[in-house]
C-alpha cells in the first residue's frame, strides 16, 4: 500500500496539477496512447480580460468547459482546449491611468510609445493573474498553446481581416451618430447598460418670434437646448398646424429657429411640441438628415459647453444642467418642472452617463451577418438551450453598423494610413509604410484610434488556429494543419450575457473569412445567483469567490456543486449547504475506498476480471446503466443531468448498497473494488483531483510513478444484467420495508425474531436471505404466500412485510404517538390560522411567509405519518 493517511485536498491538488501539467497531458498529444484515427475535438476558451481575477462566472464557464475536455480526452479524441487572454483595451488602460495619475502624471505627459511600453510592462509582471487562479480550478487547456489578443500572430489576424474588409467595403469611415463616453469614447451599442433614472422633465417657453405668445417643449436634457435646429409638431395635431413654418426663439441666446411638422411627433407625450437636437439626439439626427436641418455640436469630446452655449460655455454638461434650468426660470422660460422616470444609458466600464455623438468613426456594416443569420437558421450550428436562437435572430435582423473604433491608446491601432500630400487614404499590413503609394510622399500619417477590442476576440476561433499569422508564428509547429483539424470549433461554452458583444461577432466573422459558421453547437450557461436568487455584488456583500470556495471546500467540491446545478436555461442559485453536501459526498467516496481496502488491498482493472458474485454482477449493471445515461447527458450538455446520475450511483447505489450488502457477501469485494475503480474515471471530468487520488489508491500505484487517470479510456459499452438488477430491487425493497416496520415499533436498531416477506413475485430465497438478515437485523426470514395475522405489516410497490407483534408492549408506543399527535395538530392548527390571516401575509416580510408555509407542509406530512401508524396499531 501506498499512503495510509486520509485525503486532504490542499496537499494533492497542487501535486497532482503539476504533474499534469508537466506531463503534457492537457496538449493536443497528451492522450496519445489512447487516440483514436480521425476523431478531433476543439473548444475555445472565452479569453478573460488580462485585468481579470477568477469570479465565479469564470468558475462556471471554465468547469463546464473541463468537464467535456477531460471526457472527450478520455474516449480517445485528439482534443484541443485552447486558452488565452484578452487585452481588454478601455479596461487596461484605465488601470496603467489610474496608476500614472497616483503618481502625478497623465498619459499626455509621456506621449503614445512610452505609454504603451508602461503598459505592457504593467500586462507582463501584473496582467494573466487570472490564468494562474484556473490552475485552482484544475482546468486543462492546452497551456503551451495560450494566446494573448496582442501577441504579433494575432496582430497579423487583426490586420489581415481589417484590410480585406476594408478592401471589400464593409469597413467604412463617416461621421455618425455614436454612443459617446466622455471617459472612454466611442461605444457600440451594446455596450451601453440602460438603466432607470428618478429625473426631471423639463418644460421650457419658447417665444414666437413674429407674434405674441410661445410654444412650449419639454425635455430631460435641457443642456442640449444650445443644440436645437428646429421645433417639431406632428402635422395632424390640430393644436400647432396655424403655427407650422413660424419661427420661435431660443431662450437666453436668441437663435431663431423653425417650427416644422413630422410624424415622428408623439402628439400625446408631453405638449406635442419637441425640440429638435439633430447632433445630440439619434432621432432627431434622422429628423435633421429628412428636413436638411443644421448640426449644432454643443460640447466636445470630454463633455464641454462650447461657445454656442453663451454664457455657460467651459461648463461640463451635466453640472451646467442646474445651472441652465436656474437661468432659464429666472428669465420666466420654464412653465414647469415634473418628476419623470427614464432610462438613462451609462458606459459599461466606467458608468459614464452616455451620450449620442456625432463623430467620424470606423464602422463595419451590418452587411457582413447576411450569410450568418442564413446559416444559423439553416440548423449549421445549434444553440444550447434552443430558445436562444430566437434572441440570435432578434438582435441580428435588427443590426445596426458595428462602431469599431475607439479612442484609446492600449489596442490593435487601425492599419490605415493619409497622405499629408494629396489626402489619399489607404488600409495596409505593413508595420510602417514609408511613403504614400499614390504620390510617393513621405507625409503620411496613420489612424490614432485603436479597435474595439472585441474585433480581435471576434476572430478568435480561427485566428489562434494560425490563420492571418503570417510569419509571427512560423517556427511554432503546432499551427501545421491546426485549422484543417480543429476548424470549425465542435462547440462553444460561454455565458448567454455575452452572446451578442462576442458570440454573434464570432459567428459573422467566422463565416465571412473561412466560409464556415466557427461552432457546431453553442451551450449558453445561465448567471450564477446567491442562494435566494439574487445577483452577486460587491454592494450586496452576497459574493462568493471561487478561491476561497476552493480553500475552504476544495476544487472538486465547487466544481461538481456548479455542474449539479447546471440546468440549461436556468440561474444557479449557489449556497453554502450545497457546497457541504459536494464536500461530504468527497468524503463517502474516500471512506468507500478506506472500506474496500479493509478487506482487500489492491484492485484489478475490472476489463481484467470475470465479476462472478450475484452482487458483483449487480452492481456492475447499474454501473453500466450509469455510464450510458452519463455518456448520453454530456453529449447532450446535460452536465446536471450527468452530476446527478454519478451522485445517484456512487452515493445512493454503491455506497448506501453495495458496500452495504457487500458485508453479507465478503468475496463480492474484490469485485466491487475494480467496479469502483472504473467508476472513478466516470466521475473524473466533474472531480479530477479525489478520483486521481482513489484511483491510485485502489491500485496501490502513485501517479509520481504510473500513467494519471485523466489519459485512461473512458468507460464504455458496458451491458446491463436486468434480471439480476430486479432480483436486488426486491432485496433492497425488502429491508427498507422490514427498517420501516420496525421503526413503527421502535425497534430501529434492535434485532428481531423473524420477518415474514410476501412477494408479488417469486424471490430467490436462497440469494436473498443473508442480505435481508444481516443489514435488516432480523434472525429468520420466510417466504409466505398470504397474510400474516396479529403482526405489524408494512406495504411497499412489490412486497408486504409482517413483524409478529409477540412479545411487543404496545402501550408505550401507543402513548407516544398519540401525544406526537397532539402536538402536531396543534402545530398545524397555529400555522393555518396564521397563513390565513389576510393581514399577516399581507406584512409580514415575504421569506417568513414562505418559511411557515413550508413549516405547515412539514407538520402536515408529519401528522399524517403519526396517524396512519396508529391506525395501524390500534387495528391489531
Amino acid at each position: 500500500m501506498s499512503e495510509k493517511k486520509g485525503y486532504n485536498p490542499h496537499e494533492f491538488e497542487e501535486k497532482f496539477y503539476k504533474i499534469w501539467e508537466e506531463r503534457g497531458y492537457f496538449e493536443v498529444d497528451g492522450n496519445k496512447n489512447i487516440q483514436k484515427e480521425g476523431k478531433n475535438f476543439s473548444i475555445m476558451m472565452p479569453p478573460p480580460n488580462v485585468t481579470g481575477s477568477l469570479h465565479i462566472g469564470h468558475a462556471l464557464t471554465f468547469t463546464l468547459q473541463d468537464i467535456i475536455v477531460r471526457y472527450k480526452r478520455m474516449d480517445g479524441y485528439k482534443t484541443l482546449w485552447q486558452p488565452g487572454t484578452d487585452h481588454a483595451g478601455i479596461a487596461t488602460q484605465n488601470v496603467v491611468e489610474k496608476q500614472l495619475l497616483a503618481e502625478g502624471k497623465t498619459k499626455e505627459e509621456l506621449g503614445r510609445e512610452a505609454f504603451l511600453e508602461r503598459v505592457w510592462k504593467w500586462k507582463e509582471h501584473s496582467g494573466g493573474m487570472i490564468v494562474h487562479q484556473m490552475r485552482k480550478l484544475g482546468v486543462s487547456p492546452a497551456w503551451s498553446r495560450e494566446r494573448f489578443t496582442m501577441d504579433d500572430g494575432l496582430k497579423n489576424a487583426v490586420k489581415k481581416a481589417f484590410v480585406q474588409l476594408y478592401d471589400e467595403g464593409l469597413i467604412v469611415r463617416g461621421n455618425y451618430m455614436v454612443n459617446w463616453c466622455t471617459h472612454d469614447g466611442a461605444l457600440s451599442d451594446i455596450e451601453v447598460e440602460y438603466e432607470e433614472h428618478n429625473g426631471k422633465l423639463y418644460h421650457i417657453r419658447y417665444p414666437l418670434v413674429d407674434e405674441e405668445g410661445c410654444v412650449i417643449v419639454a425635455t430631460t436634457r435641457p443642456e442640449t437646448y444650445f443644440g436645437d435646429t428646429a421645433v417639431m409638431v406632428h402635422p395632424d395635431d390640430e393644436r400647432y398646424k396655424h403655427l407650422i413654418g413660424k419661427k420661435v426663439r431660443l431662450p437666453l441666446i436668441d437663435r431663431e429657429i423653425t417650427i416644422i411638422a413630422d410624424e415622428h411627433v408623439d402628439m400625446e407625450f408631453g405638449t406635442g411640441v419637441v425640440k429638435v437636437t439633430p447632433a445630440h439626439d439619434p432621432n432627431d439626427y434622422e429628423v435633421g438628415k429628412r428636413h436638411n436641418l443644421e448640426f449644432i455640436t454643443v460640447f466636445d469630446e470630454k463633455g464641454i459647453l462650447n461657445k454656442f452655449a453663451g454664457e455657460f460655455e467651459g461648463h461640463e454638461r451635466l453640472d451646467a444642467r442646474e445651472k441652465i434650468v436656474a437661468r432659464l426660470d429666472e428669465e420666466g422660460f420654464i412653465e414647469k418642472i415634473e418628476e419623470h422616470q427614464h432610462q438613462v444609458g451609462h458606459c459599461y466600464r466606467c458608468h459614464n452617463v452616455v451620450e449620442p455623438y456625432i463623430s467620424k468613426q470606423w464602422f463595419v456594416k451590418k452587411e457582413v451577418a447576411t450569410r450568418a443569420i442564413e446559416k444559423v437558421n439553416a440548423g449549421e450550428a445549434k444553440f444550447f438551450p434552443p430558445h436562444w436562437i430566437n434572441s440570435y435572430n432578434a438582435w441580428m435582423n435588427d443590426l445596426r453598423d458595428w462602431c469599431i473604433s475607439r479612442q484609446l491608446w492600449w489596442g490593435h491601432r487601425i492599419p490605415v494610413f493619409y497622405c499629408d500630400e494629396c489626402g489619399h487614404e489607404w488600409a495596409t499590413s505593413e508595420d510602417d509604410p514609408q511613403s504614400c503609394p499614390k504620390c510617393a510622399s513621405s507625409k503620411i500619417h496613420q489612424d490614432p484610434d485603436v479597435l474595439d477590442t472585441w474585433f480581435s476576440s471576434a476572430l478568435w476561433p480561427f485566428s489562434t488556429l494560425g490563420w492571418g499569422n503570417g510569419d509571427a508564428l512560423k517556427n511554432s509547429k503546432w499551427f501545421e494543419g491546426d485549422l484543417s483539424s480543429f476548424y470549425p470549433n465542435d462547440l462553444l461554452i460561454t455565458g448567454f450575457d455575452i452572446l451578442f458583444f462576442w458570440v454573434a461577432r464570432m459567428i459573422m466573422m467566422g463565416e465571412h473569412f473561412m466560409g464556415e459558421l466557427p461552432f457546431k453547437d453553442i451551450y449558453l450557461h445561465a448567471l450564477v445567483r446567491d442562494e435566494h436568487g439574487n445577483k452577486m455584488s460587491k454592494s450586496r456583500g452576497n459574493v462568493i469567490d471561487p478561491l476561497d470556495t476552493i480553500e475552504e471546500y476544495s476544487a472538486d467540491a465547487l466544481r461538481f456543486t456548479l455542474a449539479v446545478l447546471a440546468v440549461q436555461g436556468r440561474d444557479i442559485k449557489l449556497s453554502q449547504e450545497k457546497l457541504e453536501l459536494s464536500r461530504n459526498f468527497t468524503n463517502k467516496l474516500y471512506n468507500a475506498a478506506k472500506y474496500l481496502q479493509m478487506n482487500v488491498e489492491t484492485f484489478d482493472n475490472l476489463e481484467n476480471i470475470e465479476v462472478k458474485t450475484p452482487l458483483g454482477k449487480y452492481m456492475l449493471s447499474r454501473f453500466a446503466l450509469a455510464v450510458e445515461e452519463t455518456r448520453s447527458f454530456i453529449d447532450q450538455y446535460r452536465f446536471n443531468d450527468a452530476a446527478t446520475t454519478l451522485y445517484r450511483f456512487l452515493w445512493g447505489e454503491f455506497c448506501d448498497w453495495g458496500i452495504e450488502l457487500s458485508k453479507a457477501s465478503k468475496t463480492s469485494v474484490a469485485e466491487l473494488g475494480a467496479i469502483f475503480k472504473e467508476a472513478m474515471k466516470l466521475l473524473h471530468p466533474f472531480m479530477p483531483f479525489i478520483t486521481e487520488y482513489l484511483w491510485h489508491q485502489l491500485s496501490n500505484t502513485s501517479v509520481e510513478t504510473e500513467s494519471s487517470i485523466m489519459v485512461q479510456p473512458y468507460p464504455a459499452d458496458l451491458k446491463r444484467d436486468e434480471a439480476i438488477e430486479k432480483e436486488f430491487a426486491n432485496i433492497i425493497e425488502a429491508i427498507v420495508s422490514i427498517r420501516r416496520a420496525k421503526a413503527t415499533v421502535d425497534m430501529p436498531g434492535k434485532k428481531i425474531e423473524i420477518a415474514y416477506i410476501k412477494a408479488d413475485e417469486p424471490m430467490d430465497d436462497k440469494l436473498a436471505t443473508p442480505f435481508i438478515k444481516l443489514l435488516a437485523k432480523t434472525e429468520n426470514v420466510e417466504f409466505v404466500d398470504q397474510k400474516v395475522k396479529n403482526a405489524i405489516t408494512d406495504v411497499s410497490d412489490h412486497m408486504e412485510v409482517y413483524l409478529p407483534l409477540t412479545g411487543i408492549d404496545l402501550k408505550p408506543i401507543l402513548e407516544r404517538l398519540e401525544k406526537q399527535q397532539a402536538k402536531l395538530t396543534k402545530e398545524v392548527i397555529k400555522l393555518s390560522n396564521m397563513l390565513k390571516n389576510e393581514k399577516f401575509v399581507a406584512n409580514a416580510p415575504a421569506h417568513v411567509v414562505e418559511e411557515n408555509r413550508k413549516a405547515l407542509e412539514e407538520a402536515e406530512t408529519k401528522l399524517k405519518k403519526v396517524e396512519a401508524e396508529l391506525l395501524q396499531l390500534t387495528q391489531i
